[in-house]
C-alpha cells in the first residue's frame, strides 16, 4: 500500500504568475514568453509545495502529477470560435448553446456547429460550468506545458530518494471537451477512454491512507478533481483527503467558486490544511 500520497494538480507554468526572470526567451521570436493564464499568487503556491516536498518527500510514498495538455485546436479556445459577422472571440468569454443557436457565436468551421450544440447542451445540462473560451494555454510540447521548475526539482530530488518515479496524467488533449478534472472530461467522448472515468488513477489513488491535494486552479481543476475524488474513490472515506489550501488559487474572478469548494468538501468531511501544519 502507498500509504501517503501527494496528487499535484496542473503545477504548470502557464498557471503561474511567474516574476519576470523567471521567463525564458522565444528562441523562434527572441520575445520573452509568459503564462498564459496565470493565477495569482501561484508562484509562491508552487514554491511552497516544493518546501513541504523536500521536507517531507521520505515519508510520501507516491506522487501524481496531473497536466493539463491542449491542441491549439480546442473547444476552449478562441481560434476555435467567430461572433456574428466572423470576428474574433476574445479570451474569458462564456459561451452558451442559446448564444450560438442565436448566431452570436459560431464555430469557425460550420461543418463543426452539430456537434458543438451537442456538447454545449450535454455541458449545461450537468449545471456545473459554462463553456469558457480561455486563452490558449498549456499547447502540448510548449513551455507552457511544463512543470513549475522549483516542483520539477523536488520531484527529481524525491525520484532519487525514494528510487520510484513520479506518475504523470495527462487531460485535456481531446479537443471537443472540457476537461478540468483529472478523472474525468466534463462530457465524456463515448470514442475517446481519455475522456472517461479514470478507474486505473481512480484505484491507485485509493491505496492511500493520507492523500495529499495540491496545485491549480482551486476554482477549476483541482475544484473538479476533488469533487470526483470524493463522489468516486471506491473506498470513499473523504477524509483521508487533506486539501494543502496555501498551494492553491482560484482563477482571478472566480474566489467564490473557491471558497464554496473549500466549504463543501468541509462539510463533506475533506480535511484543510496549510503545507506547514503538516508533518508525515
Amino acid at each position: 500500500m502507498t500509504r501517503i500520497q501527494l496528487l499535484a494538480i496542473d503545477p504548470q507554468n502557464d498557471f503561474c504568475d511567474l516574476p519576470a526572470d523567471w521567463h525564458p526567451t522565444d528562441p523562434a521570436t527572441g520575445t520573452r514568453m509568459a503564462p498564459a493564464l496565470p493565477v495569482t499568487g501561484a508562484h509562491a503556491d508552487m514554491l511552497r509545495l516544493a518546501r513541504f516536498i523536500a521536507a517531507q518527500g521520505a515519508a510520501i510514498d507516491a506522487i501524481t502529477l496531473t497536466l493539463d495538455s491542449h491542441q491549439r485546436h480546442d473547444i476552449a479556445h478562441p481560434g476555435f470560435w467567430q461572433s456574428h459577422g466572423g470576428a474574433a472571440v476574445a479570451p474569458f468569454t462564456p459561451i452558451t448553446a442559446a448564444e450560438v443557436r442565436a448566431g452570436a457565436y459560431a464555430p469557425r468551421d460550420a461543418a463543426a456547429l452539430p456537434r458543438t450544440l451537442v456538447y454545449l447542451d450535454a455541458l449545461e445540462r450537468q449545471g456545473r460550468y459554462t463553456l469558457m473560451v480561455w486563452p490558449v494555454h498549456c499547447e502540448i510540447g510548449s513551455w507552457g506545458h511544463g512543470v513549475h521548475a522549483s516542483v520539477l526539482a523536488a520531484c527529481g530530488h524525491w525520484q532519487l530518494q525514494r528510487q520510484r518515479a513520479v506518475h504523470h496524467v495527462f487531460k485535456g488533449m481531446n479537443p471537443w471537451t472540457e476537461h478540468y478534472s483529472a478523472l474525468q472530461a466534463e462530457v465524456p467522448d463515448p470514442a475517446d477512454p481519455s475522456t472517461q472515468l479514470n478507474t486505473r488513477l481512480l484505484a491507485a489513488l485509493d491505496t492511500a491512507e493520507l492523500l495529499l491535494v495540491a496545485g491549480e486552479a482551486s476554482s477549476h481543476c483541482v475544484r473538479a478533481t476533488t469533487e470526483h475524488l470524493v463522489a468516486h474513490l471506491p473506498g470513499g472515506r473523504p477524509e483521508r483527503i487533506v486539501l494543502l489550501t496555501d498551494c492553491m488559487g482560484p482563477v482571478a474572478g472566480f474566489e467564490a467558486q473557491h471558497a464554496a469548494f473549500l466549504d463543501a468538501m468541509r462539510a463533506q468531511g475533506v480535511r484543510l490544511a496549510h503545507s506547514n501544519e503538516i508533518t508525515l
